[in-house]
């Protein structure tokens, strides 16, 4: 049965481009988490200020609203960095699972220095990664290597899933 699904992780970890190719293939709706900051949180984070989770708060309850609107299926990214916020999202969308792309702080630090007209700067990759606490074992969802192929994640993600 169908459900939907959060693609997590630090920023840089793939979420767009793993999530988008997991929605294709399974012919569900997209949306990226990025679309849901206010503008104030992408005006922050490009002055290379964190987010606390004061900011966070509304872009979690919109990213919440879009799971619960979406139960028959629908991927999303989101960072979900903290177990906190993805107890919320399961509270909106209970059948939710996660697909947490996770791996090399210094990969990601490259991926993201490496992106271009984003406003995630790479001087923001350590406070993601102090922030995250990995799924636990009672969570619903898959832990996936972000260094891998995203032909290779798809599958994995589809498989768990």
């Amino acid at each position: 049965m169908p459900q939907p699904i959060v693609v997590m992780g630090v920023s840089g970890s793939g979420k767009t481009t793993t999530g988008k190719a997991l929605a294709r293939r399974l012919d569900v709706p997209f949306a990226d988490a990025d679309d849901f900051h206010p503008p104030a949180n992408i005006a922050k984070m490009a002055a290379g200020v964190p987010l606390d989770d004061t900011d966070r708060a509304p872009w979690l309850r919109a990213i919440g609203d879009w799971l619960a609107a979406h139960p028959d299926g629908g991927v999303v990214t989101c960072s979900a960095l903290k177990r906190v916020f993805r107890d919320g999202l399961r509270a909106a969308a209970p059948g939710v699972r996660f697909v947490h792309l996770a791996g090399d702080p210094e990969v990601v630090r490259r991926r993201v220095a490496r992106r271009s007209g984003h406003f995630m700067p790479a001087s923001l990759v350590d406070s993601q990664y102090a922030d995250l606490e990995p799924l636990g074992p009672d969570e619903p969802g898959v832990v996936l290597d972000l260094d891998q192929p995203v032909p290779a994640l798809v599958e994995a993600a589809a498989d768990a899933t």
